[in-house]
């Protein structure tokens, strides 16, 4: 996928979007991580480790509703209604 977009909206192979608000580094393990935040519901803000929010993923498990090639897939908000 490459590299990661600040300040931007991603959608998860799920189906839902996310604003990517910035990275971290974890003080447990010095990885870098991804904070995002949910675009539905209480809008909660999550964290996950920088290499798992870029990985490519099966395109035909089950759970992959938009047949994405990767975990998260950044989002041209012209193309798409929230």
């Amino acid at each position: 996928m490459g590299k990661l977009e600040i300040n931007r909206v991603y959608r998860h192979y799920k189906g839902n979007y996310y604003f990517v608000k910035e990275t971290a580094i974890s003080s447990e393990t010095l990885e870098e991580c991804v904070v995002y935040q949910a675009l539905y519901g209480e809008y909660k803000t999550f964290v996950r480790p920088l290499e798992m929010f870029l990985e490519r993923i099966d395109k035909d498990n089950e759970d992959n509703i938009t047949k994405q090639e990767y975990r998260f897939e950044l989002v041209d908000l012209e193309k798409v209604k929230l």
